[in-house]
């Protein structure tokens, strides 16, 4: 998420409450989380594991819940709570605003665009030409839908990212202040979800096809011309290389890397990152020749039992 414009470091200070280290005047231009964070950005970090990952980031200001030594050319925001004090900020930047109104006023629709009845259009939402928006599709806030693009009934685009704090009074979420994007010749299938960035964008590339009920985790981007079928459900912060193929119910762990023109096929529990250009089955995630082999063998288990009782 980028600011409208540059803030100083006492500044963001002074919204969350925090002691920081560095100059009054060090520039801050945006907020992300670490796997997406620029220069300018601040990053929020509450657990000793990943001090060292967030520090040498290339976010230049760090939210943390220690007193450290600030890297050269960095600044610190000391927060006893770094996880409140970034929802404080996304909230600042990213508020909630309520509309009274189906379409909202600041939505921008494109040129020969349809949008069917019951549905709702966020604020700040861009919808290009030729698009066909299906009955009870909600569009929430600032989401991005590009030329010719389809979305059939029932769908939602922009819901909150699936994201929550572990506390003794129960789980605190991490407020989303990201967005959705889909691009030019997207189609989207009935009843499918697809959650924002907390920050960033989750993105849907040019010309990919999404079934009916399918998942999007917030964060995820998926390239160019996949092909996703029913009741696939993708977690967060994955990115789905170009014409990959996923057949129905396909699972997903969060941060994984499937490559371009990968299949996976059906029922699939994709565990970890997968190269592209090949076929892959099962859980855990092998190639599919592998699988398939040990399939075989294991069938013939009964008859090599048998066997052996003879004997």
């Amino acid at each position: 998420m980028k600011f409208p414009t540059t803030f100083s470091l006492k500044q963001i200070a002074d919204i969350i409450s925090s002691e920081y280290v560095g100059h009054d005047d060090f520039p801050v231009t945006g907020m992300n989380e670490i796997h997406v964070v620029e220069p300018g950005d601040i990053v929020f970090v509450d657990h000793p594991k990943y001090y060292d990952k967030a520090l040498e980031s290339k976010a230049t200001v760090i939210l943390i819940n220690k007193n450290v030594e600030c890297p050269e050319g960095k600044a610190l925001l000391i927060s006893d709570d770094p996880f409140r004090d970034f929802n404080k900020l996304t909230t600042f930047f990213q508020p909630f605003v309520p509309s009274s109104q189906s379409i909202a006023a600041t939505a921008k629709i494109g040129k020969d665009t349809v949008i069917q009845p019951n549905s709702f259009i966020g604020n700040n939402v861009e919808i290009g030409d030729n698009c066909l928006i299906h009955s009870n599709v909600t569009i929430y806030d600032n989401c991005i839908v590009g030329n010719n693009v389809t979305i059939h009934a029932g769908s939602i685009l922009g819901a909150d990212a699936f994201y929550y704090k572990k506390r003794a009074e129960g789980f605190d979420k991490l407020i989303s202040g990201g967005r959705v994007v889909l691009k030019d010749n997207v189609d989207i299938g009935a009843l499918c979800t697809i959650d924002r960035g907390v920050t960033g964008d989750t993105t849907i590339g040019f010309g990919t096809k999404l079934d009916n009920q399918v998942h999007v985790g917030h964060d995820t981007v998926i390239g160019e011309k996949c092909l996703i079928a029913s009741q696939t459900g993708i977690a967060g912060c994955v990115i789905i290389e170009d014409e990959v193929t996923l057949w129905g119910q396909v699972g997903t762990n969060s941060g994984i890397i499937i490559g371009a023109k990968a299949v996976i096929m059906g029922q699939t529990g994709v565990t970890k990152s997968v190269k592209g250009g090949k076929s892959y089955f099962g859980t855990p995630i092998e190639e599919s020749r592998e699988k398939l082999k040990q399939l075989a063998y294991i069938k013939k288990i009964p008859e090599i039992i048998k066997k052996m009782d003879k004997k």
